[in-house]
């Protein structure tokens, strides 16, 4: 019988290069929202994956960016400062734009950790590209694998959990076999109501929102079926934020809730009464208050 492994694996990279979505599929839940605006992933968060001979604590950390805030401060911190406290560092590139991120690697190569380099989007380009990329990896630091992944296509995602799996120690289960994530309930439906509000608004808006959980209870209807009574605020930067956010006769807003309440009865396996509210908190990017809730709590 093989020894039972277990780790703590990090997952860093640019923004928008596909992080959270291999995540996702790697977990088997929706834990971190996705899209294709860049800065997504706002904060870290565990995905727990439970093999048949070990368990694996995959952390997706916000991308790696020029800060322009406090916030932006922190979510780099975030994803830096996660890397010498792992087993193992996921560095996801992009393989559609590949260029090296200098510091990044300097930052990989100072913790010493196992690494494997994940080269995403290989649906965007051909073969020889792929081949031209590994080569030149390889010449800068010694990756212990380098996997070529389509998360679009499902292409090569199992191999990115043996690879895992090899470069693990024997050790215990942390978590309890039925959980997927160390996230709340709550923090869950945040995520999947600004996933929707990410989708959905355009230009400079999405990256001035964030959600927050005003209420959240269950009940019995007149049938005696569950239902969950949800409300959420969306905070933003400006007052004409707002108007986009609620839309021409709350047009926007109704779109945002349909969308993300169909997701949550789905995740939940119940009925939801979902309100949302919206309200403006001005510089709130660069407020103490609200920033020091995206820092890891210990």
């Amino acid at each position: 019988m093989k020894e039972f492994k277990s780790g703590f694996v990090t997952v860093i990279g640019r923004t928008n290069v596909g992080k959270s979505s291999i995540i996702n599929d790697l977990v088997g839940e929706k834990i971190s929202a996705i899209t294709n605006k860049p800065q997504t992933t706002r904060k870290v968060i565990k995905g727990i994956i439970n093999r048949e001979n070990s368990q694996i604590i995959i952390i997706d950390t916000p991308g790696i960016h020029k800060p322009k805030s406090k916030l932006g401060n922190v979510m780099v911190e975030e994803a830096i400062s996660s890397i010498p406290d792992v087993d193992v560092v996921l560095y996801v590139i992009d393989g559609s734009n590949s260029k090296i991120d200098e510091k990044t690697i300097e930052k990989i190569k100072e913790a010493k950790k196992p690494t494997i380099l994940i080269i995403n989007k290989i649906d965007l380009i051909d073969a020889k590209k792929v081949a031209e990329i590994i080569d030149e990896y390889k010449n800068i630091y010694d990756f212990k694998a380098i996997i070529p992944v389509s998360v679009k296509q499902k292409k090569n995602i199992d191999i990115i959990l043996e690879e895992i799996e090899n470069n693990l120690k024997t050790g215990p289960a942390y978590y309890d076999i039925e959980e997927y994530t160390n996230q709340t309930l709550r923090d869950l439906v945040e995520e999947v109501v600004r996933e929707k509000a990410l989708k959905l608004l355009q230009d400079e808006v999405p990256h001035g929102i964030f959600v927050e959980t005003n209420k959240m209870k269950t009940r019995k209807t007149k049938t005696g079926e569950k239902i969950f009574d949800i409300e959420e605020t969306i905070f933003c930067l400006r007052e004409s934020h707002k108007g986009i956010i609620i839309g021409k006769q709350g047009s926007m807003l109704k779109k945002i809730g349909t969308y993300a309440r169909q997701d949550l009865e789905k995740m939940l396996d119940s009925k939801v009464n979902l309100k949302l509210w919206v309200k403006v908190k001005e510089d709130w990017i660069n407020l103490d208050s609200f920033v020091n809730r995206f820092k890891t709590k210990e």
